[in-house]
């Protein structure tokens, strides 16, 4: 270490600090414990082009995870000469800004991942360490190492206590994910105060225990010794954890203690910390010899990487050229928009299929034209049936594989799914029970505040998962997925629908799409071979329509409830009333169309309308004003009496619209 060494070190530690007092608002303790590590890092080890930013696919990845310390990440960009201004800086944390509190994908330059929520990070680089190795075991061939990079995280203790943790931790070392290194900045000290009153685990068992390569740095200042361990890790054939023992807010009059955790150190506490490093340049600024040191360690190194690679695919495009077309097509994301005419068409007098085989059949399809796709379930693929037939699974021997055993670990698999899409180079998709949305729920959440494009297949969807009771019969599950933004949820009522839904799947963009299907079989319907493949892209459509020409009311179903509302209909019409039938298998979809679409399949002047759907009323009445609903749990017992006993009968639907 030299002395640019030292004084870059301390530039990250006192700009940021600086953003944070000027924004009065921050967290200054990982900043100014963790900065020799990212130092060390960035400098010697990362290999990236600030120049392309995101957009070279073979860069290392880096993931904050402990997202509270953005300051030092957002100072660290700047410095290596990605788009992140010192204007960006000084407007830390300010509405509109391009550096908010908590690191944004797709909001500053460099960002690989929002983060925040702990543990979520380490989650999504093991995530990105997967689609590394499967995207290595797919493309490169001898002379080719089209991906062949690492993927490294900083997490803190906060991350390491967080369920999730043990979750990605133990699947990245069974998956032997070697190009994973996470250093862990350990300075015993957690929000409320000492970890020890919190937590006593022995870091290094708990890591050895799960299959990773364990090292300890006792001196979180000591660049040549992270150095070292960093060199060692990249050696291991087993992800890696350095810890490396810090003290938070080092320099600075509240160090070692909680207090500087998430409060700014005041304009007495920058000036103590400026004359405990010895750091005299003034406030925003950066010396000549620091920024030079960033361009010649940082940006030399990542162009150069860079423009090797891109040399050496020249030859592959000779060598490889439907490789490279292939390659280059999953990195843009762009899939067949005519995959519809490939998916499954089936008729009336087709045998009665459960949604979940259906979207079975229909996933063979997507999987066979779009090489990209991959995925599996939380220990639940024969009962989700979303396996791919003819197709090995990935394991620590078979990277190439596309059927994944993710583990009874719902929450770690739908954020290790984050971090495969934040990756590019495939489609992923990951299935459970309905009802464990509740495990995933905060992961799909920051899929749709990040805009990737996922799937989640999730089966049982309703209270006919009968024997198992209550606890695996989804109830609120619907109507709190809707309420999420950016978010598409899709109940499709038969194979044709379902057929549609796999479609709009798999061909979004910057939406992850939730398709709930069906345990029990349910018949293919009249007329949805053909209109499902136009009305289920627009959120809902009508399906059977009254025969008079104003309607005495609509009845409006989701899933397998829509069979009883056309039973209904009929039963209605043997009564004297002329009701439509609206399928509604997405409330959003349906939100993005036109006010006249929205008024030709549900007219303002038709006020009778009932809602039928096996969940909560609660959503329902923008559609509706009548409802067959579940507002209670459900019970254990056989599919078809539970279904009953809460009112899911023609009868008692015919009752509802009457009334």
């Amino acid at each position: 270490m030299d002395k640019i060494d030292q004084l870059s070190v301390d530039t990250m530690r006192v700009l940021s600090v600086e953003m944070i007092q000027k924004a009065k608002s921050g967290h200054p303790g990982l900043p100014l414990g963790a900065a020799p590590m990212m130092y060390t890092l960035w400098s010697k080890f990362l290999t990236v082009n600030p120049k392309t930013g995101l957009q070279w696919p073979n860069r290392d990845r880096f993931v904050l995870s402990a997202g509270h310390g953005s300051a030092l990440l957002y100072s660290t960009l700047h410095l290596a000469g990605f788009d992140v201004t010192m204007d960006d800086l000084e407007a830390f944390r300010q509405f509109g800004s391009r550096t908010p509190g908590h690191p944004e994908y797709g909001m500053t330059d460099g960002v690989e991942a929002t983060a925040g929520p702990l543990g979520q990070g380490l989650a999504m680089a093991v995530g990105m360490a997967m689609a590394e190795a499967h995207l290595a075991a797919q493309y490169n061939r001898p002379s080719y190492p089209v991906m062949d990079h690492f993927t490294y995280a900083l997490v803190g203790d906060g991350d390491l206590m967080e369920g999730i943790s043990q979750e990605a931790i133990s699947y990245a070392g069974h998956l032997k994910l070697n190009k994973l290194i996470v250093l862990y900045d350990s300075n015993d000290i957690s929000l409320d105060g000492p970890l020890a009153e919190e937590n006593n685990d022995v870091v290094k068992d708990r890591f050895e225990a799960s299959c990773w390569d364990y090292q300890r740095v006792a001196d979180g200042n000591d660049l040549a010794a992270i150095q070292v361990a960093i060199e060692n890790a990249k050696r291991s054939d087993r992800p890696s954890l350095i810890e490396i023992k810090t003290t938070i807010g080092y320099g600075s009059p509240l160090a070692g203690s909680n207090k500087v955790h998430g409060t700014p150190i005041g304009d007495e506490g920058i000036q103590s910390l400026r004359e405990q490093l010895n750091y005299t340049e003034a406030p925003f600024t950066v010396n000549e010899e620091v920024a030079h040191r960033f361009a010649e360690m940082i940006q030399a190194r990542g162009e150069k990487a860079e423009q090797d690679w891109n040399t050496m695919m020249e030859g592959y495009a000779s060598a490889y050229p439907e490789l490279v077309e292939q390659f280059e097509q999953a990195f843009k994301g762009e899939v067949d928009a005519d995959l519809i005419d490939e998916l499954p068409h089936y008729d009336e007098e087709s045998a009665p299929l459960a949604t979940r085989s259906s979207g079975h059949k229909a996933l063979q399809v997507v999987a066979e034209k779009i090489p990209a796709v991959w995925g599996g379930s939380a220990d639940l693929m024969a009962s989700n049936n979303t396996n791919l037939d003819n197709e090995s699974y990935f394991a620590a021997d078979n990277y190439s594989g596309r059927n994944i055993e993710f583990g009874v670990r719902e929450f770690g698999m739908a954020a290790m799914m984050n971090g495969i899409a934040l990756h590019k180079g495939t489609r992923i998709y990951g299935s459970t029970f309905f009802v464990f949305v509740d495990y995933l729920r905060a992961a799909i959440r920051m899929a749709a505040l990040q805009k990737l494009p996922v799937t989640y297949i999730l089966t049982h969807d309703s209270i006919a998962v009968g024997e198992d009771g209550p606890t695996h019969e989804p109830v609120e599950q619907l109507a709190s997925l809707r309420a999420m933004p950016n978010l598409r949820v899709i109940r499709p009522a038969d194979a044709n629908e379902v057929s549609v839904a796999y479609q709009i799947a798999f061909s979004s963009q910057e939406t992850p799409t939730v398709l709930v299907l069906s345990r029990q079989k349910v018949p293919v319907l009249k007329d949805t071979n053909p209109f499902a493949f136009m009305g289920v892209q627009k959120g809902a459509y009508i399906l059977s329509p009254a025969q008079k020409e104003v309607a005495d009311g609509i009845l409006i179903a989701t899933g397998s409830e829509v069979q009883l509302a056309l039973k209904a209909q009929d039963l209605l019409r043997d009564k004297g009333y002329d009701f439509s039938v609206v399928s509604m298998p997405s409330m959003e979809l349906f939100e993005k169309q036109s006010e006249s679409y929205k008024e030709e399949v549900l007219p303002k002047e038709v006020t009778n309308r009932v809602s039928i759907e096996m969940s909560s009323a609660f959503g329902w009445d923008k559609y509706a004003n009548k409802h067959v609903a579940i507002d209670c749990f459900g019970a254990s017992g056989n599919g078809s009496e539970v279904v009953r006993h809460y009112g899911f009968t023609i009868e008692d639907i015919v009752d509802m619209a009457l009334r």
